[in-house]
């Protein structure tokens, strides 16, 4: 099938990265201190290897896991495809003509929504990584949905063609 549109977005925002990446160095200090240099790290330290364990899981899983976190935005004909990896295994397929209408937007992401990912507040639901910008569906017989997006004119101008195409 055919792909009209194609983003795919990850975390940037450096406030993130700085508490994700600080607590990650929290753990690996702990480490070095504890393992290599013989200290105690903490009030009630735990065994070496449950601390190496710890270690890996927060010092190395957590930056990966929001490394690896993606929101793919998709347009095919007739289809607008959001995948949030890795809460979805298989994107949320939303039918075009289920569509009333919908529009670009300029939003606040924590006022409207209350932050970043996949998230619900009193405008509906959306799914967004970054920015403020997107374009919200609405539709006939639910509520609304923000997908947000860096390249928002382009996303509505590929929602308008594919809603035009055959599937």
């Amino acid at each position: 099938m055919q792909v009209i549109f194609r983003e795919r977005q990850r975390f940037r925002q450096v406030w993130l990265w700085v508490m994700i990446l600080g607590v990650a160095a929290m753990f690996w200090a702990g480490f070095v201190y504890q393992v290599l240099l013989g200290g105690a790290f903490g009030n009630r330290p735990v065994s070496d290897v449950q601390l190496a364990i710890v270690a890996a899981l927060v010092g190395v899983g957590l930056p990966w896991f929001f490394y690896k976190m993606s929101l793919v935005t998709e347009v095919v004909p007739g289809e607008l495809r959001v995948r949030f990896w890795p809460f979805h295994l298989k994107p949320v397929t939303i039918n075009l003509h289920e569509l009333r209408d919908y529009e670009q937007v300029r939003y606040s992401p924590i006022m409207d929504y209350g932050g970043w990912g996949i998230r619900w507040g009193f405008k509906g639901k959306a799914y967004n990584v970054y920015g403020n910008q997107g374009v919200k569906l609405y539709f006939y017989n639910k509520d609304s949905l923000l997908i947000g997006s860096q390249k928002p004119d382009e996303l509505l101008s590929a929602i308008t063609i594919a809603r035009q195409q055959k599937v």
